[in-house]
């Protein structure tokens, strides 16, 4: 079975629980944006808390075409985000060992939403030493066939704070506080976890 889903920025354990289920993907490029979703926002934990980091955009029609969506860069978001990272995971086991492969695409500063986090994505995956199959749509369906499981849109920050689709909690070492907090990015895995962030997530994809 396949599955659709939409490109998020710095996606959560959910998702790529999500991208490991299945194996074959349909990353959606066709849909419009839709505010206030994972598409440009992920969260991460700070020193005081979980920090929401929102990408901000250029959104000049109601119905934008995904990868005609461009950021704004304007309001000095970049260093905003990359200043989060480096606080909340500087002295993270995996930090430097990790951290340029992230930071190399900041300061590349892509025009558009949907190549931010297809880059971004990339590298989590090589990082994860995942290769599921991806593909990107060409139309959009309104409808998929049989055979094809449509997440588009299901991992949202409108669910409860927690609240896991396509995985259960587990729990590992984070960087801050003593209790631990679940489906952050999945930069909070990689970054505590190095090497065995692959295991842990593999242990947290739900079986049905």
């Amino acid at each position: 079975m396949s599955v659709r889903i939409e490109l998020q920025y710095l996606p959560s354990l959910d998702y790529f629980a999500c991208l490991l289920k299945y194996g074959e993907v349909s990353l959606e490029a066709q849909e419009h944006f839709v505010k206030q979703t994972y598409r440009n926002r992920c969260h991460i934990l700070a020193a005081n808390g979980v920090d929401t980091l929102i990408v901000p955009v250029i959104h000049s029609a109601p119905k934008m075409p995904i990868r005609e969506v461009k950021i704004d860069y304007s309001q000095g978001w970049v260093r905003r985000h990359w200043g989060a990272i480096v606080a909340a995971y500087g002295k993270a086991p995996y930090f430097e060992y990790f951290g340029s492969d992230f930071e190399r695409v900041y300061l590349k500063k892509p025009n558009f939403l949907f190549d931010l986090n297809w880059e971004l994505l990339t590298i989590c995956l090589k990082l994860l030493r995942q290769k599921p199959t991806i593909r990107l749509t060409e139309v959009f369906e309104t409808s998929l066939p049989e055979g094809h499981f449509d997440a588009l849109s299901q991992i949202s920050p409108k669910n409860p704070s927690g609240h896991n689709i396509f995985s259960k909690p587990v729990v590992y070492q984070q960087n801050f506080g003593t209790e631990f907090v679940p489906n952050l990015s999945i930069l909070d895995l990689l970054m505590c976890q190095g090497a065995d962030a692959t295991r842990l997530l593999k242990q947290s994809v739900m079986v049905e």
